[in-house]
């Protein structure tokens, strides 16, 4: 009993100094990836600092195929990003001043690439007590309790225990990966996907995992939270999302071309719920796609959203639907009409000043439409605030899908294309504050523009570099205003 006490007491003095929330704790911002800002943005009008995120950013073509993490904020403004060190990997953690810039600390990761063909995003993320949790290797998780200083200590997690994992280093360094980022819940319990890719000594199979604010660990595989043999892994980038009453987790799991959205216990990972995630137009099974970073987005009445590729591809010009389900998956409601790559942002309705509507919320959405994919595909690339409660025809299909609010166009012409056809929206969740009734979007022009649902207009712009085709990344805003977009490899801190 006495070295138990001992050790309580000492873990206790290890994690000690808790703070408040953090601003931005991770993907999309919250448990439910909502995107809300918490302060209106800055004037789009300078850098305040830019760092590189990628030191060995490699081009497929034209093209950056990568999808890097979302950065975190705490609520002292300390930004925490992950940076990509080598060509094919190699991962470290830095954390900066968020008024200048200037590094507070860094630390090296030993986190593993999963197999990829675009390369996912680094794992991380800060809980509502800002602990600061990072992949490791072979599936652990790093948690560090002081972001906010210089120094601190780390300890090392792993799901399946950790006597397992330092028996078995080698065995799990190699065959077990973190494949999805990190999502906690208002208790600092963390949840995230991992991929198993040969043998380890526990048997561990492709699946979802829990690590509690005690440290102990659980994990169900996908199959099972499917309640389907067929299935074989996690969707690659699916950050799980919480549910508002902290019971739920909602996360996609597939046989790597279609799957489910699935819904877990919040405590024990068993399965609650399923939904076959079907395509609305033809019947079939809608395509789960590695290069995907949707997530489920949970919105303020429990309603669930999670984005598809259609099938057959692309007879949708590969724009996919964002399906839409009660918070149990067994209603169906309408879709959105544009989804696949992409986590909806909730937008109140006191944002939108012309909305006249009944919905108790709206969604932001990209609203793309790819030059030459698909029979309608014009380069006429969009982003839109839908009513996801009033259907309207979709331009695309018989499907009736959620009515669009306001849209507006991309304003960049891409080069020797057709009238209309303008560089798409990059970014995979985008974020909003209704007070000042913004919304800020990066585009692969190479700026970042603000866009006001008041007047729907791009009011505000600034250019960060070139045109470049790449993978969809998050917009953010900061405590203090900043504005926080990733372009080109480079994390831009933006304001007046």
């Amino acid at each position: 009993m006495k070295n138990t006490i001992f050790a309580a007491i000492a873990f206790a003095a290890l994690f000690e100094g808790a703070s408040a929330a953090p601003a931005w704790r991770g993907y999309a911002g919250d448990a439910q990836h909502n995107a809300q800002a918490p302060a209106s943005p800055q004037t789009l009008a300078k850098f305040h600092w830019t760092t590189q995120i990628d030191l060995f950013p490699q081009l497929t073509g034209d093209e950056l195929l990568i999808h890097y993490a979302s950065p975190m904020i705490t609520a002292a403004n300390t930004v925490i990003v992950p940076v990509k060190t080598g060509a094919t990997g190699g991962f470290e953690i830095e954390a900066l001043n968020g008024a200048t810039g200037a590094l507070l600390w860094r630390s090296a990761t030993g986190y593993a690439l999963p197999p990829h063909y675009w390369t996912p995003s680094f794992p991380a993320h800060l809980t509502a007590q800002n602990n600061l949790f990072y992949a490791g290797a072979g599936g652990t998780v790093l948690e560090r309790a002081t972001p906010d200083q210089s120094g601190g200590k780390t300890r090392r997690l792993a799901f399946y225990g950790n006597a397992n994992y330092d028996a078995n280093k080698a065995a799990y360094t190699a065959n077990v990966m973190i494949d999805t980022p990190i999502t906690a819940d208002n208790n600092g319990d963390i949840f995230f996907g991992f991929v198993v890719i040969g043998s380890t000594p526990l048997n561990l199979q492709s699946g979802i995992a829990r690590i509690g604010a005690d440290g102990k660990g659980t994990w169900i595989s996908a199959g099972n939270a499917a309640n389907d043999s067929s299935i074989t892994q996690v969707a690659m980038n699916c950050a799980p999302a919480v549910s508002r009453d902290q019971t739920t987790i909602y996360i996609a799991v597939s046989n790597g071309t279609s799957g489910y959205l699935v819904g877990l216990d919040a405590t024990t990972l068993q399965p609650k719920y399923r939904a076959a995630l079907i395509d609305p137009s033809s019947g079939e099974a809608a395509m789960i796609d590695d290069a995907s970073s949707a997530a489920p987005t949970v919105g303020p009445d429990g309603d669930v959203y999670y984005g598809v590729l259609e099938n057959p591809f692309p007879n949708h010009d590969d724009r996919g639907w964002l399906l839409h389900f009660d918070a149990t998956l067994t209603t169906v409601k309408t879709p959105g009409s544009f989804g696949w790559d992409l986590t909806a942002s909730i937008v109140p309705t006191s944002a939108v000043p012309s909305y006249k509507g009944r919905s108790p919320y709206l969604l932001m959405t990209k609203d793309n439409n790819y030059l030459g994919i698909g029979p309608h595909g014009n380069g006429h690339n969009m982003i839109a605030v839908v009513d996801p409660d009033v259907a309207r025809p979709d331009k695309y299909s018989s499907v009736s899908v959620m009515k669009d609010v306001v849209t507006i166009l991309g304003p960049t012409q891409f080069p020797g294309a057709r009238a209309g056809a303008v560089y798409e929206w990059c970014i995979n969740s985008a974020v909003v504050d209704a007070a000042s009734h913004s919304i800020i979007a990066n585009s692969e022009d190479g700026h970042v523009y603000h866009w006001d649902l008041g007047t729907n207009a791009l009011i505000q712009s600034l250019l960060l570099n070139a045109p470049r085709p790449e993978a969809y990344t998050p917009s953010i805003v900061g405590p203090d205003g900043t504005v926080y977009v990733i372009n080109n490899s480079t994390l831009y801190a933006i304001g007046s």
